[in-house]
């Protein structure tokens, strides 16, 4: 892809877990321009190192915090065209045992920081020239899935706001789309990968019978940002093993 075939610059929240670190990789490798934001800043320095990506800080839980990390990655050099925010966190526990400070938290960290990153981005991108926001839904917002109440409800807010979003700037030249991987070997989701046991079973769950590589959630993002996708917008892509629309086969079929 030359250089003119790709949006300037693409700004990603939660660059330093699986998904946003492999997404970095993959938009430095085709010479994008990146900005990088991310809580743990010595392991987003060393990426940004890596990667010669400008970087900062953010807590994506504060408004005030991403409205800042927005505006840095405005006034880099370039326009800048791609937003992704690939902040999150997993909860699996039954609704009866959920504390108020864990839906809190399920809340803050998956549809605030959400929220909050597309009204900063959308604020400036629709005054300049538009581009492509990108939200990190579930398989859990599409597909019941036992305990995972609060953060399927937490995904499903986060598909709503994008198609609504998607809506609102489409006149703006502004694409707003999702990604809803399933379970995917990220250090997010180690406690249930790192174990023999439920790694198999998860990875039974899946209609393709595995989990996924965050390399495989990233390049559906990066399909989002290209300007070849230019005429779409309010779309849910379910990059998980088909999981959320495919029965599973049972383990005695053959």
């Amino acid at each position: 892809m030359s250089q003119s075939a790709h949006p300037t610059n693409v700004l990603i929240l939660g660059a330093t877990g699986g998904i946003g670190s492999a997404l970095a990789g993959q938009l430095a490798a085709l010479g994008y321009g990146l900005s990088l934001a991310a809580r743990k800043t010595e392991r987003l320095d060393v990426l940004a190192a890596k990667l010669k990506a400008h970087s900062g800080p953010v807590d994506a839980t504060n408004s005030a915090s991403v409205e800042a990390c927005v505006a840095m990655a405005f006034e880099q050099p370039g326009s800048l065209h791609g937003v992704v925010n690939c902040v999150g966190s997993l909860l699996i526990t039954p609704a009866h045992t959920t504390t108020d400070e864990e839906w809190a938290g399920v809340l803050a960290a998956n549809l605030n920081s959400s929220f909050y990153v597309l009204r900063s981005a959308a604020s400036r991108m629709m005054r300049s020239g538009g581009g492509s926001i990108v939200l990190l839904a579930s398989a859990v917002a599409q597909r019941g899935m036992i305990n995972h109440e609060a953060i399927a409800a937490a995904k499903a807010g986060v598909v709503g706001l994008a198609q609504s979003a998607a809506a609102t700037y489409a006149r703006y030249n502004l694409r707003v789309n999702c990604v809803a991987p399933g379970l995917t070997r990220t250090p997010l989701t180690e406690l249930l990968t790192r174990h023999e046991a439920s790694l198999k079973a998860s990875a039974a769950l899946h209609p393709l019978g595995r989990i996924g590589e965050p390399e495989e959630v990233a390049s559906a993002i990066r399909w989002f940002l290209d300007p070849q996708q230019s005429w779409v917008t309010g779309q849910v892509i379910a990059v998980d093993g088909g999981l959320s629309s495919v029965q599973a086969r049972a383990a005695s079929s053959s």
